[in-house]
C-alpha cells in the first residue's frame, strides 16, 4: 500500500484518541483533552530538541545550540498561546465533567517533569506523583540521575575559555541548578566580548522567560478555574504551583542582567 498523508501521520490512530468519559457528554471535555494531549506532543518535541542542545553544547557547536534554542523558544511561545483557547472553557463548563477524570492530574505529567529535570530543575520530591507501577518513572529516574542542560551548557562555557568551579564539576547530577558568581563573571565576559555566544545567551533567555510565563499564565488559568480548591486527583492545587513560579532554569543569565 502506498504511503499517504494519512497513513504516514497514523491519523486513524491519533484521531480514536480523544475519549470523553462524562455522560450525557460535556461539550468542553473534548476541547480539554485535545488541548492537554497536544501539550503532551509539543512536550515530547521540546525534549526531543533539548537533548540535541545537550550535545550541541558538549560538542562546542555554537550556532547548532543558536538554531535549537531558537525553535524552542517559538515551541514555548506556542503553549503560552494555547492557554488563550483553554481559557474559553468557563468554570462551570469546567465543573460539567471535572469529577470524571477521577483521579488523573496534570501533576502526573511524566514527560513535563523530564522537562524540568533536563533543564536542571530537579525535584525528586516530584517522582511520588508517579506510582510505582507507572511505566515512566524509570524514565523519571533516569533524567534525574542524568547531567541536565545546564550542566552540558557548563562544557561550552569552559571550552570558550570560562572557567568552571570544581564543586560545579563534581556535583551529585540529581541536584538543582543553583547560581555561581564565578560562572556569573565568565558569561559577563562573554556577553562583552563575543557576539556570537552573546545572541545564543539571549536566545536561552527567551526560552526561560518563556518558561516562567508558561507557568504563570497556567497557574492563573487554574486559579481562574477552580480557585483556591485542590487540583484533580487530590493534587495541591493553586500554592502547590506557585512554589515554582518565576524560578528561572539558568539563573546565572538573570544574575548580571543588571552589568549589562
Amino acid at each position: 500500500m502506498a504511503l499517504t498523508y494519512w497513513s504516514y501521520l497514523h491519523l486513524d490512530e491519533l484521531l480514536e484518541l480523544q475519549q470523553p468519559r462524562s455522560t450525557p457528554p460535556a461539550h468542553d471535555e473534548m476541547l480539554f483533552i485535545v488541548i492537554h494531549q497536544t501539550y503532551e506532543l509539543w512536550f515530547k518535541l521540546l525534549l526531543h530538541e533539548l537533548d540535541k542542545i545537550k550535545a550541541d553544547f558538549s560538542s562546542n557547536d555554537l550556532y547548532g545550540a543558536m538554531h535549537t534554542f531558537k525553535r524552542i523558544r517559538t515551541v514555548m511561545k506556542t503553549l503560552v498561546e494555547q492557554i488563550d483557547v483553554l481559557e474559553t472553557m468557563t468554570p462551570m463548563s469546567f465543573s460539567s465533567f471535572r469529577d470524571r477524570l477521577d483521579t488523573a492530574s496534570g501533576f502526573q505529567s511524566a514527560q513535563f517533569r523530564e522537562l524540568e529535570y533536563v533543564l536542571g530543575y530537579k525535584r525528586p520530591a516530584m517522582l511520588r506523583y508517579q506510582t510505582g507501577a507507572a511505566p515512566h518513572r524509570e524514565r523519571l529516574e533516569r533524567r534525574l540521575r542524568e547531567r541536565s542542560v545546564v550542566d552540558h551548557f557548563y562544557d561550552f562555557l569552559e571550552a570558550r575559555g570560562v572557567t568552571i568551579p570544581a564543586e560545579l564539576r563534581s556535583k551529585d547530577p540529581a541536584e538543582p541548578t543553583a547560581p555561581n558568581a564565578v560562572v556569573q563573571e565568565g558569561l559577563f565576559n562573554l556577553y562583552k566580548g563575543n557576539p556570537d555566544v552573546a545572541i545564543l545567551l539571549e536566545l536561552m533567555t527567551d526560552f526561560d522567560e518563556g518558561l516562567q510565563e508558561w507557568r504563570y499564565r497556567h497557574i492563573k488559568l487554574v486559579e481562574r478555574t477552580i480557585g483556591s480548591k485542590h487540583g484533580t486527583g487530590g493534587s495541591l492545587g493553586v500554592e502547590f504551583l506557585k512554589e515554582s513560579l518565576f524560578k528561572p532554569v539558568f539563573p546565572d543569565l538573570w544574575a548580571i542582567r543588571h552589568r549589562l
